[in-house]
């Protein structure tokens, strides 16, 4: 092989390794069987698959004025829709309206537990959970609309608040959270129907399961930055504050006391 044949391996190398897959990647139906598998192990028993002659949850819907969910939450509890937002993550204390800015999540826009900037786009909603479920490279846009319907329905429907896992009277529970759901009810067409869009993409099961795991070290990290960042400026500000009194011209004189007349 000649010099010009060997420096062109070489600066190929990096983009050759950089650009395969991770070995736990894998294509969905050698992950999954069908769409019960998907819906039901993917998100660690969060939902449950049921006929579709049995009320389930709507993870998408178009009518901005009447969210199917609140039908379904009175067929199986027979209760009104929650006030509320049980779930809490980057949720709100109680579902409202939001502006023009709900952007992917529109459907929510009349009352939602989401707030609009955090799902204006697919790229802001992947940046909440360290761009999640595209780990194994590009997904398929049909692919794709399925985890965005998804993320909406979590970070936005009311009712999910019915389905946590631990409720507050558990907080002695070594794994208690406040986001964490438990076989919330979805229809056997809807999980088929993500199964068949994303059959021929790549995933990975492994990695989509850390994300939640990683968004709270970086909640930690983040309060830590933001401890150490006013530690520095304490110090600086202390430093100031010794240099000046060197100098002889303090920054806090004593106020000097009148005579006594």
């Amino acid at each position: 092989m000649k010099i010009g044949n060997y420096a062109i391996a070489f600066v190929a190398l990096p983009t050759l390794a950089f650009g395969a897959r991770h070995p736990t990647c894998q294509t969905f139906t050698e992950i999954y069987a069908d769409g019960t598998e998907l819906c039901e192990k993917m998100f660690s028993d969060a939902f449950v698959v049921v006929p579709d002659d049995q009320p389930a949850y709507h993870m998408w819907f178009f009518d901005t004025d009447n969210n199917p969910n609140d039908q379904v939450t009175r067929d199986i509890f027979g209760t009104e829709p929650l006030e509320e937002c049980n779930v809490q993550y980057f949720h709100k204390q109680v579902p409202s309206p939001e502006g023009d800015d709900m952007g992917e999540c529109h459907p929510w826009k009349q009352r939602s537990c989401c707030h609009g900037e955090t799902v204006g786009s697919v790229e802001e909603m992947k940046a909440l959970y360290g761009s999640s479920w595209d780990r194994c490279g590009t997904m398929s846009e049909a692919c794709e609309r399925f985890f965005v319907f998804e993320l909406c329905f979590y970070e936005c429907e009311p009712s999910v608040g019915l389905f946590r896992r631990f409720n507050d009277s558990q907080t002695d529970h070594p794994d208690f959270n406040t986001w964490q759901l438990y076989q919330m009810p979805m229809k056997k067409s809807y999980c088929d129907a993500w199964f068949d869009a994303c059959k021929n993409d790549f995933f990975s099961e492994e990695r989509f399961s850390t994300i939640k795991e990683e968004k709270e070290v970086n909640k930690l990290g983040v309060s830590l930055g933001v401890i150490g960042a006013f530690a520095f400026l304490l110090c600086l500000f202390s430093s100031f504050l010794v240099h000046r009194e060197r100098s002889g011209k303090p920054v806090f004189v004593a106020e000097k006391a009148n005579p006594v007349a």
